[in-house]
């Protein structure tokens, strides 16, 4: 790492045929509903929010707060290095031509990680929220969106951006009627907000220590992650010098208002601390309305969650499309990888994102949150790393947005996503960890012998001039 890190390398271009580009074809409002769509704030309110209540309780609004002020600064990074390398690659293009072509191949593995295991799990949550309608058992119906988004996923992409975007309004409505209701029937005051307790198994009541919401922000960064999406999307956005960034802005703004806003509801809300613990919202919903309002809800979070899917499906397979342009992998794998179907799409990194995540619907996950808040945090570390070094050689003086209060915004960043890094459990620390020791590996024994034709990280032409 110490080589890689050194100084920004200057990558090649791919050698070999003119490799294939994506269409330019969405503005900022497409950008920001798919971007939105990643986000999931309802599929995140419903699915992942409930974990942290059964950590958190009452801290949990405080510790997302904290996570969303976190990713300000790591949105300040996106965007800057997101107007610089304006790829379809996303994090490990901008890493690798910022901080070497080592560290791009971990974030690129890192946030493979993610994106692969978290769309399976989180459509296994259709099933609950299809209760009221039709029982389905979780991996069946978590594989049925896997592969209904994965239909999507082929179409052009301005379509998507309609069909997620319709979506997207009925999750809006969701967490809205869940905040009205939360606060209409407030049995607490604002003050238990920064008062943490969290009830026991026995029912009793028990305090929140610092360390606990510090250990939790790792998750509340990965509840807003999605912003990242615009980034891998930047390719295909028109102008991305000005909207990438515009994106990644609003996006993270407007997601973090409909997510932390029914937290804030529920938490005052809930009836009591063992229903709030229990993280049981349709139950509190229920409680708090009647039958009919609680299937609606339940209905448009399952749309939610569909629309999540679709908009993963389409953010992984052009990581995949993208590392395969760069020579990632075995010639006949690249090649494969970077076909474009009829409709603009990768349609072979679509296949393979989606059915494989159909087929981990029925593997048990237990570590998924564990894994994947620290693979965000490590992801967010080498983003952060690669921001303090963007001003530096040739790319000091290329038009871009630039972040305020560089260099202090990534010197803080490495220093807080540092520790939180130390206080996250030690089994999905060593899970990350192996994952990351393959992957080095794998740069050891067959990209770096081979760095003249492998792992040649481009930008596009068009975004250079």
């Amino acid at each position: 790492m110490t080589e890689t890190l050194s100084a920004p390398q200057a990558l090649a271009p791919a050698t070999g045929p003119t490799p294939q580009k994506l269409k330019r074809s969405i503005g900022v409002v497409g950008g920001t509903l798919l971007t939105l769509s990643c986000v999931t704030p309802a599929s995140t309110l419903f699915v992942v929010v409930p974990d942290l209540f059964a950590t958190l309780g009452t801290y949990t609004a405080l510790t997302i707060a904290i996570g969303s002020l976190l990713c300000i600064g790591v949105a300040f990074c996106y965007s800057e290095l997101g107007t610089l390398i304006p790829s379809a690659g996303g994090e490990y293009a901008m890493v690798s031509t910022m901080a070497g072509r080592l560290a791009g191949w971990l974030v690129f593995v890192l946030s493979l990680l993610v994106v692969m295991i978290v769309p399976p799990v989180i459509a296994m949550g259709t099933a609950d929220y299809l209760a009221p309608i039709v029982h389905i058992p979780a991996p069946l119906a978590g594989a049925g969106v896997m592969l209904l988004a994965t239909l999507a996923g082929l179409l052009d992409l301005r379509a998507n951006a309609w069909i997620t975007g319709i979506f997207l309004v009925l999750e809006v409505v969701a967490a809205g009627v869940v905040a009205i209701l939360g606060f209409a029937h407030s049995e607490r005051g604002a003050s238990a907000l920064v008062h943490g307790s969290v009830a026991t198994d026995s029912g009793t009541p028990s305090t929140v220590t610092a360390m606990m919401v510090i250990s939790g922000l790792a998750i509340a960064l990965f509840i807003t992650q999605g912003f990242s999406t615009a980034v891998y999307l930047s390719e295909e956005l028109e102008h991305p010098r000005r909207n990438v960034a515009r994106t990644v802005l609003a996006t993270l703004a407007i997601s973090t208002a409909v997510i932390l806003v029914p937290v804030v509801a529920i938490t005052m809300g809930a009836p009591d601390l063992a229903a709030l613990t229990s993280g049981n919202l349709s139950d509190m919903v229920t409680t708090w309305s009647n039958s009919a309002v609680g299937t609606f809800v339940s209905l448009c979070v399952a749309l939610a969650i569909i629309n999540a899917g679709i908009v993963m499906v389409i953010q992984n397979s052009r990581v995949l499309f993208a590392s395969a342009r760069d020579k990632a992998w075995p010639e006949p794998v690249n090649r494969g990888l970077s076909r474009l179907g009829r409709f603009g799409s990768p349609w072979v990194a679509t296949l393979l994102v989606g059915v494989p995540g159909a087929a981990l619907c029925f593997v048990k996950l237990d570590t998924l949150y564990g894994v994947t808040g620290v693979s965000v945090t490590a992801m967010y570390l080498l983003v952060a790393v690669a921001a303090l070094l963007c001003r530096r050689g040739s790319h000091k003086d290329v038009p871009a947005w630039r972040m305020p209060l560089w260099p202090a915004v990534p010197v803080l960043l490495i220093a807080v996503l540092a520790y939180i890094l130390t206080q996250q459990e030690t089994q999905y620390l060593l899970w990350t960890g192996g994952i990351t020791a393959v992957a080095t590996l794998y740069w050891a024994l067959y990209l770096r012998p081979r760095r003249e034709t492998r792992w040649l990280v481009s930008i596009p032409e068009d975004a250079q001039a």
